[in-house]
C-alpha cells in the first residue's frame, strides 16, 4: 500500500531529468535537427579521438595540457581560464547551462576582446528565450557574484536534450571553437554526445562525473545565496490557506540524503564534501511522468502535462484504503485516504469511462511522486539520516509534487523527516562543472 492521494496545492509546468536504474540502450549519436530551435554556446578547436566513447590516457593528458596552457594568471597570482566561462549538464531530458557574465571588464580587456566573445555575451544576456525551446531562467540569476577573483552575474539557461544538434550547429556557425576555451560538461550526455561536439562544432569537452558535480554545486550555491534562502521547506503543506514556504539553513548539513529527480532518480547519502555514496535510485522519475502522460492524455510537453495534472483528481483513478476497507485500516495505522493501488480503479469499465485526461495526469504525477517519497523514506531509515533534500528539474515550479513529498515525509515518519528543497532545482550539476573549470579538484 502506498501513500496519500495528494490533491492539495497548486503547481506550474516543468521538465525533469537525470539518471535511472533501468538498463541503458546501446549508445547512439545524435542526429541534426532544425537549428532555429535553439541557440549558441562555447568550445575549443582541439580534436581528439576516442575509444569506446571514453577518452584514452593519452587524450586525457593532451586535454589537460591544452586546458592548462589556456589558463591565465591574474594580478593576485590566481590561475584562471580565459573567458567565456560555462558549465554544462547534459541530461536525459534537459541540457542545463550556466554562464558567468563578467561585469568588471577593464578597458584593456575590452580592447583585447575578440568580436566573437562580445557577440556571445550580448546574445546570451540580452535574451530570455532562444529559438523555440531555449529558456534563460531570469528569476534564478545571481547578480554581483565574485568567483575566481572576478565579479559578474551567473545566468541559468536550459533547453531540451533533443535540440542539442541545433545547438551544436549554431555553435559552429558562431565559430565558437575559435575562442580556445574549455567546455566543462557533466551528465550522461557529456559521454554520449562527445563525438557530436567534436564533429559538428569542433568543440572538445572536459567530461566530469555528474554526482561529483551535483554535490559540489549544491554546497556552493547554498553557501553564496542568502536572500532569499536557497534552502526551504513547506509548513502546513496540505492546508492551502496556511501552507507557506519557510527558509532553512543548511549549516553543518552532514549527514545529508540528496534525492536528485530528473528523467530517473538517484538517491545519495552525503557524509562530507568528498565522502558520499549512491545508495539507490529508481527508473520512475520525471521522464516516466512525461512519457506516461503523453501516452495517456496526448499531451506533448511537460508544461502541458503538469497543467492538466493541476486540474485533475487522482482519487477517481486510484483505489484507496477506504475503497477496500470502507474506512481506515486501523490495526496498521493506514488512513482511509492512503493509496492502496495506483490506477486500481481502472480495472472497472464504468470508472474508465467516467474519468478525464486531467484525472489521468494527476494520478500519474501522484503515483510517481509517492513512489519516490516511499523509497526515500526507506533509505533515510536504513542510513539513519534525518535531513532529506530534494533537487532536480522535475520539481521546478512543480509545487504539487513538492507539497506531496513534504506531507508524506512528515506524516509517515511521524515528524522525524523534513523534506527540504532548493531554489536552483536542476542547475547544480552545471554549477559544479563551472566550478571544476575555475578550480579543478
Amino acid at each position: 500500500m502506498e501513500k496519500r492521494n495528494g490533491h492539495h496545492g497548486e503547481n506550474e509546468p516543468e521538465t525533469g531529468e537525470n539518471e535511472e536504474t533501468a538498463p541503458a540502450p546501446p549508445k547512439q549519436s545524435c542526429s541534426r535537427s532544425d537549428e532555429s530551435n535553439i541557440f549558441i554556446l562555447d568550445g575549443n578547436n582541439t580534436e581528439t579521438t576516442t575509444t569506446g566513447g571514453c577518452a584514452t590516457t593519452d587524450e586525457r593528458r593532451t586535454s589537460t595540457s591544452n586546458y592548462s596552457s589556456r589558463q591565465k594568471i591574474d594580478s593576485l597570482g590566481k590561475i584562471r581560464p580565459p573567458f567565456p566561462w560555462f558549465g554544462m549538464d547534459i541530461g536525459g531530458t534537459l541540457v542545463k547551462l550556466v554562464y558567468f557574465e563578467p561585469k568588471d571588464i577593464t578597458a584593456e580587456e575590452e580592447q583585447e576582446e575578440v568580436e566573437n566573445l562580445k557577440s556571445i555575451r550580448r546574445y546570451l544576456t540580452s535574451n530570455i528565450a532562444y529559438g523555440k525551446t531555449g529558456i534563460r531562467d531570469v528569476h534564478l540569476e545571481m547578480k554581483d557574484l565574485t568567483i575566481c577573483g572576478r565579479t559578474g552575474n551567473l545566468h541559468f539557461i536550459r533547453f531540451p536534450t533533443q535540440d542539442l544538434p541545433a545547438f551544436l550547429q549554431m555553435a559552429r556557425n558562431k565559430h565558437f571553437s575559435s575562442l580556445h576555451t574549455t567546455l566543462c560538461a557533466t551528465g550522461g550526455g557529456a559521454y554520449k554526445f562527445e563525438f557530436d561536439f567534436r564533429q559538428m562544432a569542433d568543440l572538445q569537452l572536459l567530461k566530469l562525473d555528474e554526482l561529483d558535480c551535483l554535490i559540489r554545486g549544491v554546497l556552493y550555491i547554498d553557501s553564496v545565496v542568502s536572500n532569499p534562502s536557497e534552502c526551504y521547506y513547506y509548513e502546513n503543506p496540505t492546508d492551502p490557506e496556511h501552507c507557506v514556504q519557510k527558509p532553512f539553513t543548511l549549516e553543518n548539513p552532514y549527514p545529508l540524503l540528496l534525492v536528485n529527480i530528473g528523467s530517473g532518480v538517484s538517491i545519495l547519502a552525503v557524509y562530507s564534501k568528498n565522502n558520499y555514496k549512491r545508495v539507490t535510485g529508481t527508473s520512475l522519475g520525471g521522464g516516466t511522468f512525461l512519457g506516461l502522460c503523453c501516452l495517456l492524455t496526448g499531451c506533448s510537453s511537460f508544461e502541458e502535462a503538469l497543467e492538466m495534472a493541476s486540474q485533475g483528481e487522482s482519487t477517481h483513478v486510484d483505489k484507496l484504503v477506504r475503497d477496500i476497507y470502507g474506512g481506515d485500516y486501523e490495526r496498521f495505522g493506514l488512513p482511509g485516504w492512503a493509496v492502496a493501488s495506483s490506477f486500481g480503479n481502472m480495472v472497472c469499465k464504468e470508472k474508465r469511462e467516467s474519468i478525464s485526461k486531467e484525472d489521468l495526469a494527476r494520478a500519474t504525477l501522484v503515483s510517481i511522486t509517492n513512489n519516490i517519497g516511499s523509497i526515500t523514506r526507506m533509505v533515510a531509515l536504513n542510513e539513519n539520516i534525518e535531513r532529506v533534500v530534494f533537487v532536480g528539474n522535475f520539481l521546478r515550479v512543480n509545487t504539487l509534487s513538492m507539497k506531496l513529498l513534504a506531507y508524506a515525509m512528515d506524516y509517515w515518519s511521524k515528524g522525524q523527516l523534513k523534506a527540504l528543497f532548493l531554489r536552483h532545482e536542476g542547475y547544480f550539476g552545471s554549477v559544479g562543472a563551472l566550478l571544476e573549470l575555475l578550480d579543478p579538484s
